[in-house]
């Protein structure tokens, strides 16, 4: 068991930083999954990666609970306004993906999750982080408030590129942001608030789905599904702090960087028959 709640915890640490970071998740929780081999069921598996998923959510709905909750006693009723304006943004920024997502998801399962799929994804997203970072165009949205409907919906059509396995949620939602002329700060802040509702329907959906086949979980499962949460929800408050304060004085050459790199290793994993195609 010890070891099962040690490979947990470092897929934990995995999820909690790549799920924030521009950089795929998928693709490094493919490789995760082939090199420390949880000694768990395959409906277990997906079963955990999805709980996992609901730790990087929660902490996002920690650390942003003030600025998200319009409720709040401390906010004028200008600031409860703007929070509401939030949450509309929000709302169209999510339904191109939401509506691919219900007429797309067979297809990404069946033929567009493989590994030279992620690999192609996570270099041609490399290259265009650097090419768009090389253009030093000066963004137009400093603010969320500046932000207007019309920019969330471009940004909405750039993460239904994040359907295709490889490309990063983060990473193509902050890209879009760049391009429809967002600031870093702009973009990366409102693509932590689009994972919520995005990520809580998609993980809740398949959650729903495991525990409608009435499977039984033993204690080996629970010790590694809660170390996996615990873990993750830690590592991604800690990923969203250090990505935001990243920003503010650096771009994000290096995660394009890192993409490209990622990506090699994969195909070179796949030549070498450690990874499937």
């Amino acid at each position: 068991m010890f070891f099962e709640i040690l490979k947990s915890a470092v897929i934990g640490i995995i999820q909690g930083i790549t799920e924030w970071l521009p950089v795929s998740s998928t693709g490094h929780m493919i490789l995760a999954e082939k090199i420390l081999n949880l000694n768990v069921s395959p409906d277990f598996w997906n079963m955990f990666k999805v709980v996992i998923q609901f730790a990087s959510i929660l902490a996002v709905i920690v650390i942003y609970f003030h600025k998200l909750n319009p409720f709040s006693p401390k906010k004028t009723p200008v600031e409860k306004k703007q929070t509401y304006s939030l949450w509309g943004k929000v709302i169209v920024a999510i339904i191109p993906a939401g509506v691919s997502g219900v007429f797309l998801d067979d297809l990404v399962d069946n033929v567009l999750s493989s590994s030279l799929v992620i690999a192609a994804t996570l270099i041609i997203y490399g290259i265009a982080f650097i090419w768009v970072e090389r253009q030093g165009k000066k963004p137009k949205t400093n603010t969320l408030e500046e932000l207007t409907y019309k920019t969330a919906f471009f940004i909405g059509l750039f993460q239904v590129l994040s359907l295709v396995p490889g490309t990063s949620r983060s990473g193509s939602t902050i890209l879009g942001a760049i391009i429809v002329g967002c600031s870093r700060f702009v973009g990366t802040e409102f693509s932590f608030f689009m994972a919520v509702p995005v990520m809580f329907g998609a993980s809740g959906l398949k959650l729903v789905k495991f525990l409608a086949k009435g499977a039984v979980i033993n204690t080996t499962e629970w010790a590694v599904m809660i170390t996996g949460f615990v873990v993750t929800f830690f590592v991604s408050v800690w990923a969203i702090k250090f990505l935001i304060g990243y920003i503010k004085k650096h771009d994000f050459k290096p995660f394009g960087i890192y993409r490209i790199i990622l990506g090699i290793i994969v195909i070179i994993a796949v030549a070498t028959n450690f990874l499937p195609m």
